[in-house]
């Protein structure tokens, strides 16, 4: 019986973990400031660590966010010591897997942290060494983060004298070297954008030959108009670029120039974008932005898309949904990512929404009031659905506590047979309970940061409702595991 209990334990010691690193970045919340969200963090990844190591590097494969597995990744290895050789090579690979998957400049600016932490064993030079090779091409590497593989170069004593990368036009031997140590040595570079950014120092054409970000700098030097800087670039910008310039084009940031297809943005990012818009825009653009999200949400539903059966949601856009200055409406974001990517596993025509403002547009959503949860807890029960989702921060207070109470009466007297699934997704981590606040004991609670992860993080609720022990947990994490590693292992994005 005890060790029963200490696996239940250990269960809900690994999920307090992953609740946090699924929504904590270390910044500030609405009810918590940075350095509480960043101790709190701290705390859990040694506890996590130091206790269930293995469980620690198995993470990697689930969907934690950015901030949280590039932490993961550096405390790895900065205690490499600490593990046996069977978990250096589980840890090796799905080190590898991850970093594939995380966005360059994070990775950069991990190894710089991995220098400021005097690491540099030979395994940790492997891997960078490893990663370096697999990026398409160093040189634009060069040019768009300078600073980051400068430093990497420097400290772990990689090679850049001869040509690296995997790219149809790697730099020439012994080019990158001198771009990053000794530049002014040669007139010209054989790698086009090399040679690019050594022109556009005094040539102004030779600008717009650079990534967006590096070509601002330099228009900025050149005194060139913003307009027509902007106009002439976007052939250069990324999608996230020309969405984040879209609206300086024009008044309805509809600018031929700088337009990107709404279709193809991930669903929370442009869950936040049509936030971001008054609600005249929004109106005028109606057809636009609801074909957009419910695309994404499509492609996010995936073979998932109306398996469901009858789903009603309860969401929060309650004032509090307002985020902070740092995380600007992304728990409403994800709150309306959500609303649409359950229309899309919902059986058709068996989707119900129940917003806390009682709203019934939801593309007009805005951030205010109070959280009346347990009142639309009770409207979303009347629909009688086979799985009732709510997606809010929890803090129920209108009146205080009345959802967890309706839930509780729920399971425990109207719903016996578990007809009704119920699941509660947090976007806001809780950093004085180390936990996303939960709205009662018997309902699964999960952290959740992008709408898009809402049908896994809906399978890994499960754990924690108290029920399930470690070695449950454990086989579930090994299944993630394989399939994140045979993904990566055979070319595919992870």
């Amino acid at each position: 019986m005890t060790e029963t209990y200490a696996d239940l334990i250990a269960a809900e010691d690994v999920l307090l973990f992953v609740n946090a690193a699924v929504t904590s970045t270390g910044q500030r919340e609405f009810r918590s400031q940075a350095y509480q969200q960043r101790l709190s963090l701290d705390f859990l990844h040694e506890y996590v660590r130091v206790n269930y190591r293995t469980v620690y590097a198995a993470s990697l494969a689930l969907d934690i966010n950015d901030h949280n597995a590039a932490r993961v990744v550096e405390q790895l290895l900065r205690t490499a010591g600490e593990a046996s050789g069977e978990q250096r090579r589980t840890e090796g690979r799905l080190i590898a897997a991850r970093l594939a998957r995380l966005p360059p400049q994070r990775v950069y600016r991990l190894f710089r942290a991995l220098r400021a932490a005097k690491v540099g064993n030979r395994r940790t030079r492997a891997i960078l060494r490893d990663w370096l090779a697999a990026r398409p091409d160093l040189g634009h590497d060069a040019v768009k983060y300078r600073a980051g593989l400068k430093t990497a170069a420097r400290h772990f004593h990689l090679p850049l004298t001869t040509a690296t990368g995997t790219g149809t036009a790697p730099p020439a031997a012994g080019e990158l070297g001198d771009f990053l140590f000794k530049p002014g040595v040669r007139p010209r570079y054989e790698h086009p954008l090399l040679d690019a950014y050594r022109r556009a120092h005094y040539e102004q054409g030779a600008v717009y030959e650079l990534p967006f970000t590096v070509a601002e700098g330099f228009a900025a030097k050149h005194g060139l108009a913003r307009e027509a800087f902007v106009e002439r670039i976007a052939p250069r910008m990324t999608r996230l670029e020309r969405l984040r310039t879209q609206r300086e084009a024009g008044a309805d940031g509809a600018g031929a120039a700088v337009r990107t297809d709404l279709s193809v943005m991930p669903l929370t990012r442009l869950a936040l974008y049509a936030l971001s818009l008054t609600t005249e825009e929004r109106v005028r653009r109606r057809a636009e932005l609801t074909g957009a999200l419910r695309s994404a949400a499509r492609r996010a539903a995936g073979p998932y898309a109306g398996t469901w059966g009858r789903v009603a949601a309860v969401l929060d856009d309650s004032y509090s949904a307002s985020g902070s200055g740092v995380k600007r409406r992304r728990p409403l974001a994800v709150a309306l990512g959500g609303h649409f990517l359950l229309e899309a596993l919902a059986a058709p025509g068996a989707y119900g929404a129940w917003w806390t403002s009682g709203r019934t547009d939801p593309l007009l959503v805005r951030p205010y009031g109070p959280t009346p949860l347990g009142m639309r807890v009770i409207d979303a029960l009347e629909y009688a659905p086979e799985r009732l989702v709510v997606v809010s921060d929890g803090w129920d207070n209108a009146p205080p506590g009345l959802a967890g109470e309706v839930l509780r009466v729920w399971r425990t007297r109207l719903d016996r047979e578990r007809r009704t699934s119920v699941v509660h997704l947090n976007p806001v981590y809780d950093a004085d309970g180390f936990d996303v606040r939960r709205l009662a004991a018997s309902v699964p609670t999960a952290g959740i940061r992008d709408a898009e992860d809402l049908p896994a993080l809906v399978e890994i609720a499960q754990f924690a409702e108290g029920r399930t022990g470690l070695a449950e947990l454990q086989a579930y994490l090994d299944r993630r595991i394989e399939s994140f590693l045979r993904t990566y292992e055979r070319g595919g994005t992870t």
